[in-house]
């Protein structure tokens, strides 16, 4: 039997990495981390075509992702956000020039610039798979959730974190428009679809629809119950917010003192 070359075993391990771990098969995916802000970037690839989407990358570690997907032998399409952060600034800008072709996207209804901007129903391929956007209002008004074409993942930004929120006390934040936006936009998914959100404080990396709508503490009361939760929950602003909101609002470019080195 005719040996493989390197390129060729990598491609097959990472077919079956994807069978194995559940996620529909040719679906290449990573789970990544920045620990400053615990904030979660997504690295979702056709393993056939190399076409990708990164999600919610950071500017801190732009270096990390672009090597990543170098080592991948990847083709980033899009450096998307879920919506425009607080705490920290995106690193969407970054892989742009890094990237030729690659474009940056986010919701219009967030006010940001970007190359492409979505809409509700709109959808984002890549290879054989897309990203279907959902508007989830409520943190901010361009929260959107990205929704893998199968529904088997889903990926909530701030708008549904594991066993919890994000909050709506700034930012066009409204505790109603964030509790109907995930009742009716991630609750209805189906109670398999794993949910992958933008941050975790605890060190849990994914949840399901299932789970949540037993067990999320806030987002499982009724809607009177959750706006008195989210009306007391007292938390101080974002350490970041200062520079990360006008750096956010022009693809992380604005204000930055450098870019990492490569």
């Amino acid at each position: 039997m005719a040996r493989m070359g390197g390129l060729a075993v990598l491609r097959a391990a990472q077919r079956g990495i994807s069978g194995a771990m559940g996620y529909p098969p040719g679906l290449l995916f990573r789970q990544l981390f920045e620990k400053v802000s615990c904030t979660y970037t997504y690295l979702l690839a056709d393993t056939e075509t190399r076409e990708a989407v990164l999600i919610d990358p950071v500017w801190e570690t732009t270096d990390r992702d672009l090597s990543l997907i170098r080592e991948l032998d990847l083709r980033l399409l899009y450096a998307a956000n879920t919506h425009v952060h607080a705490d920290h600034v995106t690193g969407t800008g970054l892989i742009k020039r890094a990237i030729g072709g690659c474009r940056s996207v986010i919701a219009e209804s967030s006010g940001a610039k970007a190359d492409k901007h979505v809409h509700h129903s709109d959808s984002l391929p890549f290879g054989r798979f897309s990203l279907d956007v959902r508007a989830t209002p409520g943190h901010t008004n361009g929260c959107v959730t990205y929704v893998l074409n199968d529904r088997s993942i889903a990926f909530t930004g701030d708008a549904l974190l594991i066993r919890g929120c994000g909050r709506t006390d700034f930012q066009q934040g409204s505790s109603e428009s964030l509790y109907r936006s995930v009742h009716s936009q991630i609750f209805t998914l189906p109670d398999q679809c794993l949910l992958y959100p933008a941050h975790d404080y605890t060190g849990q990396t994914v949840t399901t629809v299932a789970e949540e709508k037993r067990l999320n503490p806030r987002l499982s009361k009724s809607l009177s119950e959750f706006i008195a939760i989210m009306s007391n929950l007292n938390l101080p602003y974002p350490k970041q917010i200062d520079e990360a909101l006008p750096a956010n609002m022009v693809c992380g470019l604005q204000g930055i003192p450098g870019e990492p080195h490569r």
